[in-house]
């Protein structure tokens, strides 16, 4: 298993808080080329499956990160695909079982206007995004401070996972033994990630955490650099990356019942997994990118 390390600074890994990020089981909007972000979709027919009890994706999940996890915090988003798939795996959590938390500051970036409207990886060269959007077709942008009309950047979804720390993970911090589940979804798992790296002064800032599949998890430890401090009043960390893109679960029902439909491409699938690139699926683990200036950086 590849660990990804962020520290050179040797630490003991027992004193550490684990967050496991997961990201949502497959949703009606997953099937798709839309943009899919504060819109509400449930959960699609594999989505119900998995609720229902019966083994497919989230339930599969549950019940393999049960054999071997036990967590004392789930976090999940109030969006239903990411908050159904939190249950899946609270559901199966043995006995005393964590508190489950749900809140808006892990919900996937808004796309304001663009929401439900049909997804595009570029603006052909006989038009203007303007004329575009008057044909109900919003292509993705060029650079982080973009958004559209109501929605929010990727700066600002980078603003909003700071905030997500600040409940779901520095108050748990100091705790023996923790390990929190954070059931969200692809950009904002992106962000979270990377704004956790960025607190790890001996971080190497130039790596991106993106593409997860659905019901995919990543998991990082973390443990305060005592005796640091930052302007910003958040912790100094440690970090260390250990997994990224993890679905063994899924080994046995994808290739029968998870693919990818024909409605909706697989650049929308890896850009809807964090990959912001939207070139390409992820199909295993994420391939760990460099940072650059544009939308692709994370």
């Amino acid at each position: 298993m590849q660990q990804l390390s962020c520290s050179t600074i040797p630490i003991n890994l027992r004193s550490m808080v684990t967050i496991t990020f997961i990201r949502h089981g497959q949703s009606e909007d997953n099937c798709r080329d839309v943009w899919a972000g504060w819109k509400d979709a449930p959960l699609s027919a594999l989505g119900k499956r998995i609720v229902t009890h019966v083994p497919q994706q989230a339930k599969a999940l549950g019940e393999a990160l049960s054999s071997d996890t036990k967590f004392t915090h789930i976090y999940a988003s109030d969006l239903l695909r990411a908050h159904d798939t939190g249950k899946a795996v609270h559901a199966r959590q043995p006995e005393p079982q964590p508190p489950f938390t749900v809140t808006e500051l892990i919900r996937e970036q808004h796309f304001g206007e663009a929401e439900g409207n049909k997804w595009s990886t570029s603006i052909p060269s006989e038009k203007t995004r303007t004329e575009l959007y008057n044909e109900g077709v919003y292509p993705v942008f060029e650079h982080r401070h973009e958004k559209f009309p109501g929605g929010e950047s990727l700066d600002d979804l980078r603003a909003r996972a700071y905030k997500a720390l600040e409940k779901c993970v520095f108050p748990h911090l100091d705790e023996d033994d923790g390990h929190i589940a954070i059931a969200s979804h692809g950009l904002c798992i992106s962000e979270l990630m990377s704004a956790l790296v960025r607190l790890d002064p001996k971080a190497d800032q130039s790596i991106s955490y993106r593409g997860l599949l659905n019901t995919a998890w990543a998991r990082v430890k973390v443990k305060r650099r005592e005796g640091e401090t930052r302007e910003d009043g958040h912790p100094v960390l440690e970090v260390i990356v250990n997994h990224v893109n993890e679905a063994p679960h899924l080994q046995g029902i994808q290739e029968d019942t998870v693919e990818v439909p024909a409605e909706r491409s697989s650049e929308a699938q890896a850009f809807f997994g964090g990959d912001t690139t939207a070139t390409q699926a992820s199909n295993a683990r994420v391939d760990i990118q460099p940072e650059s200036d544009s939308e692709s950086k994370l």
